[in-house]
């Protein structure tokens, strides 16, 4: 298959009337005597040789003299095309269907019925660039640019997103996602045989006087904004991520799904103001972590509980304070960073690359200073991170786990038996922090967050290497001069503030027999603690303990 072959069927399927190749400027589609992009980077003058030379006739000259032009046709899988490459000033090369070919009597014969559909008067913003064809990459005039991924990244241009005669459907979707961020709720719930719905502070409740949806009423409204390879995806599969934007009101992350009923989805709301730590409260330990050349900085909780935001957060303390290069690897993309005094690159997995794993092994190459992973979610994305931070980087990623010190064990407990030596080591001295969070419904409305934080001491390495984990939540109690703090007092100083009801911080906390301790020292009522948690705590308030003001006879 010829590099052009793919550039020819978004030629096809946009029915458009020609592919212009321009050295200097990027690839582009005439649609309606509209040049649309579908490229992100300027081709030079060897890669449009290259990508002509390899559909030429064997007969046919490959060199151009100063001024000179070339035409043939070309046969494919989508027609015959007429080919001309001149060069006055500069190399163009234009690509067209020929007159009777399968595209071309398309073009002429059923417009009507194959136009590429157009976006309605407000047209949606697309939360991925418009050009989803991967760039190819400056090479020397003997390479081609390489257009292949091992899943299909080429997409029809922007219109794409917008079915044909669909636009009462996309008002429907976006007035339900103005609904979820003027409500300030989190997410809203699409499902067939139910109204729509918003979860907001923890609870879902439907939206008053909306209809009951049907699955063809939710198909049509996820098709207006979901990217053709979305869309192909969740024909394939029953599911797919994806996001939209709203420009001035925020983002969206975005799954499709089939389900007993039919078609449901679940938007989560992203806002589109980028969050700063100041606004979050992160301490000045954790900001700290932002300033290392070199490392692991992992944060963790379950579905739902921020860790998206922190890192937003984070990345932003970055991009103000220091000059250099930030990739980030998302599924999808989230928070939107425009450089400031970082060069910053964003990477959706899916579409601008095929996955976790490809992204960081890629990013090596791409001189980053610092690299954010969406996700550790498989063994080899773990140990590229890991290896990456040992190489002179700073990585930030995502685990779901509920406390750092599990963090620490599903780490180490996803390599094979007989590595897990090496990665403690290696862990040990990349390893510089753990943020684990949880968030918690506060009293008056509105949700706050609860964090357990781990950093790198000699003592924390030492436990580390020698996978003594279990002695760690001891050094975390012993280390809060350090900025080190426990979920239990992250959750009690909530209550102390009255920010958090006693009984939400004992649904969260994972040590439900210490919180429920400590609540009773503060005169707390437990009553709603669950009979063996309430026994395991009246046991340790048995246990013998020292008089006040005298040390303990030795044995």
């Amino acid at each position: 298959m010829a590099q052009l072959d793919r550039f020819l069927n978004l030629l096809k399927t946009n029915n458009a009337s020609a592919l212009i190749l321009a050295e200097g400027d990027v690839a582009t589609v005439m649609i309606k005597d509209s040049a649309r992009p579908v490229m992100k980077q300027p081709l030079t003058s060897a890669q449009i040789l290259t990508l002509v030379r390899e559909i030429a006739p064997v007969d046919q000259p490959h060199s151009l003299d100063a001024k000179g032009s070339v035409s043939f046709e070309y046969s494919c899988a989508d027609g015959t095309f007429e080919v001309g490459l001149s060069q006055n000033g500069k190399i163009i090369a234009r690509i067209q269907p020929k007159a009777g070919s399968v595209n071309g009597a398309k073009r002429n014969g059923a417009q009507s019925q194959t136009t590429a559909p157009q976006a309605p008067a407000t047209k949606p913003v697309s939360a991925t660039p418009a050009v989803q064809v991967p760039s190819p990459a400056p090479q020397a005039a003997a390479a081609a640019p390489r257009v292949e991924t091992s899943r299909p990244e080429i997409v029809t241009v922007q219109e794409s997103r917008v079915a044909p005669t669909d636009n009462r459907a996309f008002e429907k979707i976006e007035s339900l996602l103005r609904l979820l961020v003027s409500k300030g709720a989190s997410d809203l719930h699409l499902r067939a045989g139910s109204p729509p719905m918003l979860r907001g502070s923890g609870e879902i409740s439907a939206i008053p006087n909306e209809p009951v949806l049907s699955s063809e009423e939710i198909d049509a409204m996820l098709s207006t904004v979901m990217l053709e390879i979305n869309r192909q995806e969740f024909r394939e599969i029953n599911d797919t991520d994806f996001a939209h934007e709203i420009e001035g009101i925020a983002r969206f992350r975005g799954n499709a799904l089939r389900e007993r009923r039919g078609t449901g989805a679940v938007f989560r709301a992203i806002p589109a103001a980028v969050v700063t730590v100041e606004q979050m409260g992160i301490s000045q330990e954790v900001q700290r972590l932002c300033h290392l050349t070199k490392g692991l900085v992992l944060v963790t909780g379950p579905t739902g509980s921020g860790k998206s935001t922190t890192l937003c957060a984070l990345i932003d303390l970055i991009n103000r304070t220091r000059s250099d290069h930030v990739i980030t690897i998302e599924d999808p993309i989230e928070f939107v960073h425009e450089s400031k005094k970082c060069l910053i690159t964003q990477r959706h997995v899916g579409v601008h690359t095929s996955s976790f794993k490809h992204a960081l092994r890629a990013a090596l190459r791409e001189d980053p200073d610092i690299v954010l992973v969406g996700e550790l979610r498989d063994l080899e994305t773990v140990s590229m991170a890991i290896e990456t931070a040992e190489t002179g980087h700073l990585v930030f990623g995502t685990v779901h786990t509920s406390t750092a010190v599990s963090t620490v064990d599903r780490v180490i407990d996803q390599f094979p038996p007989d590595r897990q030596a090496q990665i403690r080591v290696m862990l040990s001295e990349s390893l510089k922090g753990v943020i684990s969070q949880v968030l918690c419904k506060k009293i008056g409305g509105g949700r706050v967050a609860a964090r357990e934080i781990m950093l790198s001491t000699p003592s924390v390495s030492n436990l580390i290497r020698e996978g003594k984990t279990f002695q760690l939540p001891s050094v975390l109690q012993t280390s809060r001069r350090l900025g080190m703090v426990t979920m239990n007092d992250a959750l009690i100083e909530l209550v102390d503030a009255n920010k958090v009801e006693p009984q939400e911080a004992y649904l969260k906390a994972t040590d439900k027999v210490g919180i429920i301790n400590m609540l009773k020292h503060r005169g707390k009522d437990v009553s709603f603690a669950d009979v063996e948690d309430a026994k395991g705590a009246g046991n340790a308030n048995e246990a013998p303990t020292k008089p006040a003001g005298r040390t303990a006879p030795a044995r």
